[in-house]
């Protein structure tokens, strides 16, 4: 029995989504769509991603829109293009039956005059990212005045990307009498303060919280100094054979060079940031769908969108800063019933922020050490017998009569030689690796912002950077070097004025606004006394220029490019 016909959806959509094979309706769908079919309030639904939100709200929606105007009714604000375009697929999908009915989606990264000639085809849906909508609303190619829905998914990517003033603007160009719909994984204080200024008494629907953690994920940490996060990486990789991951970096630079690295050591990888184009990006994750890679290195806003089933780990190389992203980030693997793990790299001063994690998540995340050379292969012993056991499938015929005459070895003696062949590249590889485990302490005094450091640093309150720089060349080595393509600031504000990394990242693109282009932004680093951000080279002098007449909360901001 299909359920959602239970929904009172009409005929043609029911149609659609039974030939996707949708059954029963998802706990978020449950709650949404008899709500938004009979109620005129706003909402907001707070619910991770992968819970069928996109149905969630579309579904009613498409129930209700009218396919003879030729006026936009219905617009989905989304953070990245990726996710636009899988909604948009989604949502054609769904209304394959609807006759009349035009979906257009609209996002950076492709040729905007493309886009402008498909919105002459007069589409009544429009699913873009704001930046995008921004340009095509400057160039009088959209109108938003007569739309009846407004849906903001991921509300809490798009205010930590610092879109909060594109939103603001989109919506000023929206009727007060549209029913607005914020969908979010998170209740950040902005997304809270957005749906305060833009929705009306809105209706509240939560699935699950952040304290509902899944059950089947199993939570590893591993302590590791800081020139040994690289090699404690391809260890548990190795220590974990047939695995299908995701690893979460930070930055778009750490991206990228995490995938160089494990593909230059031989591993099926590739990188997912902000800085590929639409085709790069389409490409890698075709590539992940398709399993012709099994490691995927993404910044938390490039995997948004991607939805998987079969993943079986999550690999935290850096932590993120919101507990709630870490939770968002573990809850991609022990889907569809299966069973995941969890596995964070930490360097020796990051335990105070597991700690937070741990206390406000209420997950049990246990410590574990790096594996030896010696374990790893017993993994890997392990990881032949099963995937023997498990795969099935004959790729080629075999004629029995090539079988050499093995009756002088043993059962036991034959798999070991074929375990000798088969992992004696990994065995030469780790023969004389030290234990990782007993250079974390030493590795922590030359970690570079070490908890030492920190505390003197905010005693003085100088330039960290800087000192960092003299210590090294005090030791002959070279200093920390930056991108090419950045430009690392010193901030005068920090912490204790309350500054967060989605005010700096609203800071700096409102120093910046005046240019025809967003610029890429790298490191943010938010000390008790003071801050570092890097910004793309070519918006140095905006941001000198424009930062100093600005203020935050009151207080006067200063920037000066750190040595």
């Amino acid at each position: 029995m299909n359920l959602f016909s239970e929904s009172n959806l009409s005929p043609d959509i029911l149609k659609a989504i039974g030939e996707l094979g949708y059954e029963a309706p998802t706990e978020i769908q449950k709650q949404t769509i008899p709500f938004i079919l009979t109620d005129i309030r706003d909402l907001i639904a707070l619910a991770q991603t992968g819970t069928g939100k996109t149905a969630a709200f579309s579904l009613p929606i498409l129930d209700m829109i009218d396919p003879t105007s030729r006026k936009i009714q219905f617009l989905v604000l989304c953070p990245t293009r990726e996710l636009c375009l899988q909604i948009t697929k989604d949502i054609k999908s769904y209304s394959k039956y609807i006759k009349g009915l035009k979906t257009t989606a609209v996002y950076g990264g492709s040729s905007i005059m493309e886009q402008i000639r498909s919105l002459k085809d007069k589409p009544q849906i429009i699913v873009g990212t704001p930046g995008r909508v921004i340009d095509l609303i400057n160039r009088k190619a959209l109108d938003f005045s007569e739309i009846s829905w407004l849906v903001l998914d991921e509300a809490d990517e798009m205010l930590s990307m610092g879109f909060k003033d594109d939103l603001e603007t989109i919506l000023s160009e929206t009727p007060e009498t549209k029913q607005t719909f914020l969908f979010s994984a998170t209740m950040s204080k902005e997304v809270e303060r957005i749906s305060k200024n833009y929705l009306t008494k809105p209706h509240r629907i939560s699935v699950g919280s952040i304290n509902e953690v899944k059950k089947n994920i199993s939570h590893e940490y591993y302590i590791v100094g800081y020139r040994q996060k690289k090699e404690a990486l391809k260890r548990l990789i190795d220590a974990n054979p047939n695995q299908y991951s995701i690893i979460f970096c930070r930055t778009r630079m750490e991206t990228q060079e995490i995938a160089d690295f494990l593909m230059q050591n031989g591993y099926a990888a590739d990188a997912l940031h902000g800085d590929l184009s639409q085709a790069q990006r389409d490409t890698v994750m075709k590539k992940f769908r398709l399993k012709n890679i099994d490691i995927l290195v993404a910044t938390d806003v490039a995997a948004r969108g991607l939805d998987v089933n079969s993943l079986t780990h999550v690999i935290h190389f850096s932590l993120p800063d919101d507990p709630e992203v870490f939770v968002h980030r573990s809850g991609r693997t022990g889907r569809a019933g299966k069973d995941g793990i969890s596995m964070a790299l930490i360097k020796p001063e990051e335990t105070r922020k597991l700690k937070q994690i741990k206390s406000v998540t209420k997950i049990e995340i246990h410590e574990k050490q790096v594996p030896t050379g010696e374990e790893i292969i017993k993994s890997q012993v392990e990881g032949v017998f099963e995937r023997l056991f498990t795969e099935h499938t004959e790729f080629f015929a075999f004629d029995d009569s090539l079988i050499p005459d093995l009756s002088d070895f043993s059962k036991e003696e034959l798999v070991h030689k074929l375990l000798q062949l088969q992992l004696r590249d990994l065995a030469m590889f780790y023969k004389d690796k030290s234990d990782l485990r007993n250079e974390k302490l030493n590795d922590e005094r030359d970690a570079p912002f070490s908890r030492r450091e920190r505390r003197r640093d905010d005693r003085e309150g100088g330039s960290w950077s800087d000192r960092k720089g003299d210590r090294d060349r005090d030791r002959g080595r070279k200093p920390r070097r930056k991108s090419a393509n950045m430009t690392r600031f010193f901030f005068n504000l920090g912490k204790k004025d309350n500054l967060k990394k989605v005010d700096m990242l609203d800071i700096i693109n409102k120093a910046t606004k005046s240019s025809k282009r967003r610029p890429d932004i790298g490191d943010i680093e938010i000390m008790e006394k003071f801050s570092f951000f890097e910004v793309e080279k070519d918006f140095q002098n905006d941001i000198l220029r424009n930062l100093g007449s600005m203020k935050f909360k009151g207080k006067d901001m200063r920037a000066e490019v750190a040595n």
